[in-house]
């Protein structure tokens, strides 16, 4: 490591000052032989972090949670949860640590946040520890979504501890450092609704309206536009999903962010594909978490979220039944107008009065149908369209069987005189190939870190092609076979 000044940083602990019967004071267990893996420098330098100073031993330290500034309150959260459906009182930061807040240079507070750090009391039996594989697997993935411009925490940093992890092996283990607008869940109102404590759901509600929404102050009923600005905020998030092909795998309520930022990248994965019935998890074997199910799960879990606040909405319980449920009505519109606004610009129509909804619902669905009755790769699809609109429909033409369909289907959209310049700049070239994360993380645990580093490259700057990434826009290779991946826990 390079010599450089300690690093200097102001943690705050707001949520343990304000929420204190959510946070568990604790600290990170102890790292054998930390070695920095990959150092996320513009986002350190975002929230005033010298990058160097990290590189040192003592800012290794710093990112493993065992050295930290005075005054420092590192805590696990606690929060509750429907898993799969099921609910479970007391689940929490089982193996993860919210180090503080600290403010980024456009003043913004964030949390920094630890996961694989070790056993909490929340830990339910669990080692408390990560592997190298699925920290780097999150690294990649949420700097792709946040690259996408879609709502993401991010990955300041990975670093090995030089600790085995067993799982089905031993493993090599590893702590991410997250950073994110906050670590509110629906889960942690579930789990302040639990205790049956009016004052702490309101004392969570009114944390989480001054961190995130600020505007439901105002509000003739605060807690209700609360929960309508998490209604819309999901709704939005969810579509920009829906639109990238993006399948989280494991939606469950306490995965869901009172900010509306996409959270906890376990067994998420591309589609590449498109198939509404697309699951990767390993643990989905009902296909609840399915790509096309996302959106109906997204409400069902604002609906555990409207439960949770209802004491909040109306002292009567009747009528906070009726207020929830009328604003939980916001999501199916809300869902819809984002996605149809999304797809418009996928099909270089933005802006175009002249193309109304309905046409362009008619175009969409019948582009879908036959991208899913040919297998069609999704991430390819919309991207060789731009080629179809400047006139060479041969790359998309190669990708389907029924060419009848699909060039009686591209006569109706030229005519509309698609925008191609502006369908390059939101259908991006590359993603995370299932493929490649996977060798690049097998790379990675064996010590080689250089295909991680390209893979970054591709997908850090998506929507810029560039000779000699051929690899990295295309779909896995037929012998690649199923996909499946795993949670990491």
């Amino acid at each position: 490591m390079t010599v450089a000044p300690v690093p200097t940083v102001s943690l705050s602990h707001r949520f343990a000052d304000e929420l204190p019967e959510l946070a568990l004071p604790w600290r990170a267990a102890e790292a054998p032989e930390p070695a920095l893996l990959v150092l996320n420098e513009p986002l350190a330098a975002e929230l005033g972090l010298d990058p160097a100073a990290l590189r040192t031993d003592a800012g290794v330290r710093l990112l493993l949670g065992l050295e930290l500034p005075e005054g420092a309150t590192p805590v696990a959260q606690a929060y509750a949860g429907h898993q799969f459906g099921g609910y479970s009182p007391r689940l929490g930061d089982g193996r993860a640590l919210l180090l503080g807040e600290l403010r980024d240079r456009g003043g913004r507070l964030v949390d920094w946040h630890l996961k694989g750090s070790g056993r909490t009391p929340f830990s339910r039996g669990g080692d408390g520890f990560a592997a190298v594989g699925p920290m780097l697997r999150e690294h990649v993935v949420s700097e792709a979504m946040h690259a996408l411009g879609i709502p993401t925490t991010r990955s300041l940093a990975v670093v090995a501890t030089g600790r085995g992890v067993r799982r089905e092996t031993v493993l090599p283990g590893a702590v991410l450092d997250r950073v994110a607008s906050s670590h509110l869940r629906v889960g942690s109102f579930q789990y302040a609704r639990a205790t049956d404590d009016p004052a702490l759901l309101r004392r969570l509600a009114d944390h989480a309206i001054a961190r995130h929404h600020p505007g439901a102050t105002s509000a003739e009923q605060p807690y209700r536009a609360l929960f309508e600005a998490v209604v819309d905020a999901q709704a939005d998030l969810v579509a920009r999903w829906m639109l990238v092909g993006f399948v989280h795998g494991v939606m469950n309520t306490d995965n869901m962010t009172i900010s509306g930022e996409t959270i906890d990248y376990g067994p998420c994965a591309f589609m590449e594909a498109h198939d509404p019935a697309t699951v990767y998890s390993s643990i989905d074997e009902t296909g609840r978490y399915a790509y096309g199910q996302q959106p109906a799960i997204a409400q069902w879990d604002l609906a555990r979220l409207a439960e949770a606040l209802l004491p909040l909405l109306h002292d009567d319980q009747e009528q906070a039944v009726a207020l929830a449920v009328e604003s939980l009505g916001r999501f199916a519109p809300r869902y819809t107008a984002a996605w149809t606004d999304g797809v418009r610009a996928k099909l270089g129509l933005a802006g175009r009065e002249d193309v109304d909804d309905a046409t362009l619902t008619a175009l969409a669905t019948d582009l879908l149908a036959w991208m899913q009755s040919g297998r069609v790769d999704h991430t390819s699809c919309f991207r060789h369209l731009a080629r179809a609109a400047r006139g060479d429909a041969e790359p998309l033409r190669g990708l389907v069987l029924d060419l009848e369909a699909v060039d009686a289907w591209l006569d109706r959209w030229r005519a509309l005189s698609p925008d191609a310049d502006a369908m390059d700049r939101v259908n991006p070239v590359y993603v995370p190939r299932n493929h490649l994360v996977e060798e690049a993380l097998a790379a990675a645990t064996a010590g080689d870190l250089d295909p991680l580093a390209r893979l970054l490259a591709a997908v850090t700057a998506p929507y810029d092609e560039r000779p000699g990434l051929e690899a990295y826009a295309a779909p896995a290779p037929a012998d690649f076979g199923d996909y499946r991946t795993f949670c990491g826990t």
